[in-house]
């Protein structure tokens, strides 16, 4: 099967979830030994994850974090603040478990799966490290489009496949992150574009740029949404021109997890824009994904106000790697317990609003 086959293959077998489930998910929550609704937002979580795994008692059987890594030459423009060789490096890192997002996927009992999807050095061969490189690098946005539709389609393809593999193998969660230094610059740049947004209003600094960096980064992403504007004819086109290998990567994962009714925590702003990619072309996405966190990115802020979505957690993160979801699934998980392991008042012998 081609990368084409595979992504249009794909699309079709997404369905919204049943809202019968969900409303009988708030049955049973309300049937529960504690005031109605009174656990809030993790009563709503349990409903959704319910939904989407259409059981009356489902199970978490495997948990996985995949670190889709690539680089970005729009670099050479100064929009961040380390170098580009430290993608590379961290791959390393993350291969060897010493990252933030080793920890706590470990504290969550995940696996972290490391892909290089674009990065611009061959990392060579890594125990762990999945290989499965696109393209040596994004093209400076700044200057034309990041990549081929078909190279796009590639990298999708990439995330499907591995969503695909992970629910063969009985991984029931699933969560992206992100390494790639300069990432920040496509994320605000894609964002701009599918959410139809000024581009300077999604601009931050990104892993420490001061205000004089952030400025320079302002006018880069505003010249990239004016570059490659009359190539954003529909989604897929606009990941192409201004997103990244590993912004398309995420946006397949979401995809090929969606497919296959497992549900997705999405990690910060660099997987949020690839989730939104995911949305935009497929609606349908929308209901099988868990947004970790609010970065601390502005554009991050700006997502969730015009999507009317809401995040897990509120913790000031902007590291990425995946570690905003790995809190996001012990959380999606204790959501779960509650739901399949509390009494209800029948069973403990209490009358409802005793």
């Amino acid at each position: 099967m081609t990368h084409r086959e595979l992504y249009d293959r794909t699309l079709p077998m997404i369905q919204p979830v049943a809202p019968a489930w969900i409303a009988k998910a708030y049955q049973r929550l309300d049937s529960l030994t504690k005031p109605r609704r009174s656990l809030g937002y993790l009563e709503e979580l349990a409903a959704r994850l319910v939904a989407v795994f259409q059981q009356e008692q489902p199970k978490i059987e495997g948990k996985r974090v995949f670190v889709f890594a690539g680089d970005h030459k729009v670099v050479a423009e100064g929009v961040s603040a380390y170098p580009a060789e430290v993608t590379g490096l961290m791959v390393k890192n993350f291969v060897g478990g010493g990252a933030a997002i080793n920890v706590l996927a470990r504290r969550a009992g995940a696996q972290v799966e490391v892909i290089d999807i674009g990065v611009a050095t061959d990392p060579g061969e890594l125990p762990g490290l999945l290989r499965l490189n696109v393209k040596r690098g994004a093209d400076n946005i700044a200057r034309g489009p990041a990549m081929t539709v078909d190279e796009a389609v590639r990298a999708v393809a990439v995330g499907i496949e591995r969503a695909n593999l992970a629910a063969d193998n009985h991984v029931t969660l699933m969560a992206t992150g992100d390494m790639g230094i300069g990432n920040t610059t496509p994320a605000a740049a894609l964002l701009a574009v599918l959410l139809d947004l000024p581009a300077a209003d999604l601009v931050g600094p990104g892993t420490g740029l001061d205000a004089a960096g952030v400025a320079r980064k302002r006018q880069v992403v505003q010249k990239a949404v004016a570059v490659n504007q009359a190539r954003c004819t529909d989604p897929l086109s606009a990941l192409a021109a201004v997103g990244g290998l590993e912004i398309a990567g995420i946006c397949g994962l979401c995809l090929g997890a969606a497919a296959r009714a497992r549900p997705v925590a999405v990690d910060g702003f660099i997987s949020t824009a690839g989730a939104l990619a995911a949305m935009r072309l497929c609606p349908a996405v929308k209901d099988y994904l868990f947004f970790a966190h609010m970065s601390a990115e502005p554009g991050h802020r700006k997502f969730f106000e015009k999507e009317r979505l809401r995040p897990i957690v509120d913790l000031d993160m902007r590291l990425g790697e995946g570690t905003g979801a790995a809190i996001a699934l012990q959380i999606m998980e204790n959501a779960l317990a509650i739901y399949n392991e509390m009494a209800t008042f029948q069973e403990a012998g209490i009358a409802p609003g005793a």
